[in-house]
C-alpha cells in the first residue's frame, strides 16, 4: 500500500509529463506482443508486468484497490508469509495482465493499476476464508443496508460480475480502449486461486 501511495504522489508530481510515464511503465499490449516477437526491445515492456501494478489512473481509482486490499491482503500475507506473499502478489498482477494481453492484443493503450494482484489475493481469500464473514453495503433502491454476508457469496458474486462484464467487452475492444480491464481482474483471481495453496506457508 506504501509504494502504491508513493507511485502515485510521484505521478502527480509529473504533471504534463505523466502520459509519457503511464506509455512506459503501464502494459501496452502491442508494445508486448512486439517484444514477445523480437521486434522491440524486450527488457522494458516485460519489466512493465510489475512496475504496472503501482500506477493509477485517480484518487478513486487508487482509494478503491487500496480499500480491497487493505481489508483482504492481511489475511492472506498470514497465511503465505510476508516473501512470499510478495512474490504471490506480483505473480497475479503479471498472469492479470498477460490475460488481458490476450484478450485485447491490439490495443495501444497502457493498462495500470493494482486491480489485477488484489484480484489474485481476492481469489486466495475465498478459497482460504470462504465463511468468513464480510461487512458489506448493500443499495436497497436510494438505501444502503449493512449486512455481514460470508467471503464465499461476496467475492463469488464480484467474480461473475467481472467475467459477464469481461464477455460483454470482447466485442468492443478496439487499439485505443479505455475503461477496466475486466479480464485483467479474471486472470489476477484464477491466478489466486491457483497459486495459494502451493505457496501456503505450512506450520
Amino acid at each position: 500500500m506504501a509504494l502504491n501511495l508513493i507511485a502515485f504522489a510521484y505521478e502527480i508530481s509529473l504533471g504534463s509529463s505523466l502520459e509519457l510515464l503511464l506509455f512506459r511503465f503501464g502494459v501496452v499490449p502491442t508494445q508486448m506482443l512486439k517484444a514477445v516477437q523480437g521486434t522491440a526491445q524486450i527488457t522494458l515492456p516485460l519489466l512493465s508486468l510489475f512496475t504496472s501494478l503501482f500506477l493509477h489512473g485517480g484518487w478513486l481509482h487508487l482509494l478503491g484497490n487500496m480499500i480491497y486490499l487493505w481489508v483482504f491482503g492481511d489475511n492472506v500475507e498470514d497465511k503465505l508469509g510476508r516473501v512470499r506473499y510478495l512474490f504471490f502478489y506480483l505473480l497475479c498482477g503479471a498472469a492479470a495482465s498477460a490475460l488481458h494481453i490476450y484478450v485485447a492484443p491490439t490495443s495501444g493503450m497502457p493498462t495500470i493499476g493494482a486491480s489485477g494482484a488484489i484480484s489474485g489475493v481476492l481469489g486466495a481469500y475465498l478459497l482460504l476464508f470462504p465463511r468468513a464473514r464480510v461487512v458489506t453495503l448493500i443499495p436497497i433502491f436510494f438505501f444502503l443496508q449493512v449486512a455481514e454476508l460470508p467471503a464465499l457469496v461476496v467475492l463469488g458474486l464480484w467474480f461473475v460480475m467481472q467475467f459477464f462484464n469481461g464477455i460483454a467487452s470482447l466485442g468492443s475492444v478496439t487499439t485505443r480502449m479505455g475503461g477496466i480491464a475486466w479480464w485483467a481482474h479474471i486472470g489476477g483471481f484464477l491466478a489466486g486461486c491457483l497459486l495459494v495453496f502451493p505457496l501456503r506457508k505450512y506450520r
